[in-house]
């Protein structure tokens, strides 16, 4: 066997292992779509925006869920991608090599790789059980506490893309260091940070665990932080795990509801930097 000949064998045999991988992938993918598209799309109805969780055996909505994910989940990337984004210009730009650039970066990754219980745990410890009460604020501080690694992993790697050269130019033409950060390095790099802050957005729109230990669930209207808020995941979490098919039908709802969601907002980020790189 000549050596082109086993390169050769070695290429095929690598690609074919890949396309079985990606088929694999993709079966299962589409699997998860289609159930949700056939089962969320028979739960659709004018109640289900209007009114709120039922009792069983009942009509019924995901209003109070729908607001409750909708003010939490804003809130918590309010809140999470300032601080990540701070964070992420400090680590590439000015404290890479530091001491308290190791020790930042070595943090975030722990807290990135963090399962999402322990960090509702966590609130849980430090904030609900001093204040004596399960709240829609505790739910929000879990949330961005999963923001925040997300988006100062993605904003550290988007700024270390762009080439030193602009940079230096701008530092030629005597721009201070903060502006050389703010008009040059963050400029070239928004639509990467922009995809980081919605990888965050994707992910706290369906977690559950940390809900369950801070913000609990509410069957009724609430838009009080301060009080136990009603969010889509725990709701399908628990509608899903109950007998009751007027539940079920509801939960699978809910999952469209939040697969459309986070699709909708990808697609619309997507366009709207497509359009201003070309436009540039």
């Amino acid at each position: 066997m000549t050596l082109a000949f086993r390169r050769k064998l070695i290429n095929r045999l690598a690609i074919g292992l890949s396309m079985v991988a990606m088929v694999f992938g993709l079966f299962w993918l589409i699997w998860i779509l289609w159930t949700t598209l056939e089962l969320g799309i028979s739960g659709l109805s004018l109640s289900l925006f209007t009114e709120m969780t039922p009792p069983p055996g009942s009509e019924g909505g995901l209003l109070n869920a729908i607001v409750g994910s909708l003010l939490m989940v804003s809130l918590a990337t309010a809140i999470g991608t300032p601080v990540g984004i701070m964070a992420g210009v400090y680590l590439a730009e000015y404290g890479g090599r530091t001491w308290l650039g190791h020790t930042t970066r070595f943090l975030n990754d722990v807290l990135l790789s963090a399962p999402s219980i322990i960090i509702g745990l966590f609130v849980y410890e430090v904030y609900v059980a001093q204040v004596g009460n399960f709240s829609g604020m505790a739910g929000v501080f879990s949330l961005a506490l999963i923001v925040i690694p997300v988006v100062v992993r993605t904003t550290e790697n988007m700024l270390q893309l762009v080439p030193n050269s602009l940079r230096e130019a701008a530092f030629a033409l005597g721009a201070p260091k903060w502006r050389v950060v703010l008009k040059v390095t963050l400029k070239a790099s928004i639509a990467g940070v922009m995809t980081g802050i919605l990888l965050a957005v994707a992910r706290i729109s369906g977690e559950t665990a940390p809900l369950l230990f801070t913000a609990l669930s509410n069957q009724f209207w609430t838009s009080d932080l301060f009080k136990p808020m009603a969010s889509l995941p725990v709701t399908i979490f628990k509608f899903a795990m109950s007998p009751f098919e007027d539940w079920q039908r509801l939960a699978w709802a809910g999952v469209f509801l939040i697969t459309l969601g986070v699709l909708a907002l990808n697609i619309v980020a997507r366009s709207v930097f497509r359009r201003k790189a070309i436009e540039r």
